[in-house]
């Protein structure tokens, strides 16, 4: 009996000298794996050989199932071959299911290999994949909620936002009885965001109320709260401006950029939170500080405040730059993009189209949003002249999108060229006054007004008009603003109400020089000469004779210089593969992961 116990005790002992030996040898194989991973350049074909030398030692299957876990990982995120590294993942997947207790390894294959499958667009592969991890890892709430979040944005991916909202809407009431008031903020946050983007507005005030009271209510790391505030405000603020309320949003946007200097102030605190559902962060703050230029660019432009928005731009273009420079992230690419369509349309206005069509080419090699950019050279083609161009890419921007904001503005685009061209006007015209958004509606009542001018119905025109000054001074919007009162001026000047049309001019011109509206600005001193001249007030009559004569030289420089771009060349692209100088990339991933 004491020889068996011997023998047996010296069986366990060479099997654990044995099993000691073969994690010595995988320890030193994975530090020799991890330094040339970390090298400078990193030199990741001797990475991946040393991973693989672990195999031939038979190492125990949690060894051999992390080991597939690490090769999957690092052929993923550092080389081409996805089909070795998908074979890496799912044995390490397949393994992780058959050991208990081993969640690290088990759930972050399942992720990894999610994300693989939807590159590969095998997203039928992806969702029982997540839908299994989801429903394992309900005892371990990092993995959990990682994992919800990571099921949400394949879903948003398909536009399938109803169950990305339910799944959302689960995380939130798990983190709630798990105890994480933080992570269920980002749940609910996330599903506002969501809400927002169906327009589902009668859901999203009583949502975005109780993450108010929430975000309030947290006491816990100063960066994760302002952050919290940050995510909440940016949401208020977007709100408001997709409704075309520029001036109601004004106190919120004002919180917004101070939370942000506040948030610049802090310190990142290292110590972990003690509740490991509260391990998220939704944005680094560096990335936050571009959104809030970003939404304050949003703002200006809609109030008509162009120098503003051009200095907000130019200092968010700046540091998205710098960020670039080391960090690749999808979502700064997608900030970068909105910039370029903001600041394209500034100079549009401004005067300095050929600088935009410049901007609208470099724009259209960085994304595949290809209604915006239809929808921006529609704006080029109006502003240089070439309507029938103009009306193919306004048409073909309303093919592409199914957001029914954009729809409207691109309709109120489109209806000008229409009535500018004199026909066909009636299509869309009726069709704009049932939108939501306030600023849209006084543009539709604009482009009635201007309609009606061109038929020379004037008091019909007064009327629409009218209803537009009185809902663009609401909410200062000045470009509105300015662009009524020269259109009233013009009018009165063909009823021969002199005194009136000098009413609407001046203060006209001088809003007009302040957005600056170079269009607006030679229309209004066009006035004003023929206003001058005929009431024989002859210095004032040269002097904006000499005005519009500046701003007529200044436009058509620009002008000339525009159209002589190979960039003009896109007015007449409209489908079809692009010109090969204007080949697009791979373009900026604006999923629900990237913004949380």
């Amino acid at each position: 009996m004491a020889a068996q116990a011997a023998a047996a005790a010296q069986a366990a002992a060479a099997q654990a000298a044995q099993a000691e030996a073969a994690e010595s040898w995988y320890l030193a194989l994975l530090g020799f794996a991890e330094h040339f991973r970390t090298s400078s350049p990193p030199k990741i074909r001797l990475c991946v050989h040393c991973l693989q030398a672990v195999f031939p030692f038979k190492p125990p299957q949690r060894i051999e199932a992390r080991t597939h876990l690490q090769l999957g990982s690092v052929l993923y995120h550092h080389t081409k071959n996805s089909e070795q590294a998908r074979s890496h993942l799912e044995k390490a997947v397949s393994a992780g299911w058959a050991i208990p207790q081993f969640e690290d390894v088990k759930f972050e294959a399942a992720s990894l290999l999610s994300e693989l499958y939807c590159q590969e667009n095998s997203v039928d592969a992806a969702k029982p994949l997540l839908r299994k991890a989801i429903q394992i890892s309900q005892q371990t709430p990092y993995w959990h909620c990682r994992l919800l979040f990571q099921l949400a944005q394949l879903h948003t991916l398909e536009k399938d936002l109803v169950s990305a909202c339910d799944l959302l809407g689960v995380g939130a009431e798990y983190a709630r009885v798990v105890g994480s008031e933080y992570t269920r903020a980002l749940f609910l946050l996330s599903k506002g965001m969501l809400l927002l983007m169906e327009r589902k507005l009668q859901e999203v005030h009583p949502l975005l109320t109780l993450c108010g009271q929430i975000v309030e209510n947290w006491q816990g790391n100063p960066i994760q709260k302002e952050s919290l505030r940050v995510f909440f405000l940016v949401l208020q603020v977007t709100h408001y401006l997709d409704a075309g309320q520029v001036k109601s949003v004004k106190p919120c946007l004002k919180q917004l950029q101070q939370c942000i200097q506040t948030i610049s102030t802090l310190h990142d605190d290292e110590i972990l939170p003690s509740n490991p559902a509260d391990l998220f962060h939704w944005l680094p703050k560096e990335h936050m500080c571009v959104l809030v230029y970003l939404v304050t660019v949003m703002h200006s432009m809609q109030a008509g405040y162009l120098e503003k928005a051009q200095k907000y731009t130019d200092k968010a273009l700046m540091q998205l730059e710098k960020l670039k420079m080391l960090d690749c992230s999808p979502i700064l690419s997608s900030f970068q993009v909105i910039l370029l369509e903001h600041i394209i349309m500034c100079r549009l206005v401004t005067g300095h189209k050929a600088t935009a069509l410049q901007e609208v080419g470099s724009q259209r090699c960085q994304t595949g949003n290809w209604e915006l950019t239809n929808h921006t050279l529609g704006l080029y083609c109006v502003s240089v002249n070439c309507m029938d161009n103009a009306e193919a890419q306004f048409t073909t921007a309303l093919r592409l999108t199914n957001h029914q904001e954009l729809w409207a503005f691109i309709v109120t685009n489109l209806a000008s060229v229409y009535i500018r061209e004199g026909n066909r006007h009636q299509e869309v015209v009726g069709d704009m006054l049932h939108v939501c958004s306030h600023c849209l509606r006084a543009a539709a009542f604009y482009v009635r007004g201007l309609f009606s001018f061109f038929q020379g119905r004037y008091n019909e025109a007064k009327r629409f008009l009218r209803e537009t000054l009185k809902m663009s001074n609401a909410e200062d919007l000045n470009r509105l603003t300015a662009c009524s009162l020269v259109l009233l001026g013009h009018i009165f000047y063909v009823l021969g109400n002199h005194r009136e049309s000098n009413n609407m001019v001046v203060p006209a011109m001088q809003l007009a020089s302040k957005i600056p509206d170079m269009s607006v600005q030679l229309w209004s001193s066009a006035l004003l000469r023929d206003l001058n001249k005929a009431c024989g007030n002859a210095m004032d009559a040269h002097e904006a004779a000499q005005m519009h004569q500046n701003f007529s030289q200044q436009l058509l420089q620009d002008h000339i210089e525009a159209c002589s771009l190979p960039e003009h060349n896109l007015i007449t692209w409209t489908d079809g593969p692009p010109p090969v100088q204007f080949q697009a990339q791979n373009g900026p991933n604006t999923s629900l992961a990237s913004l949380l």
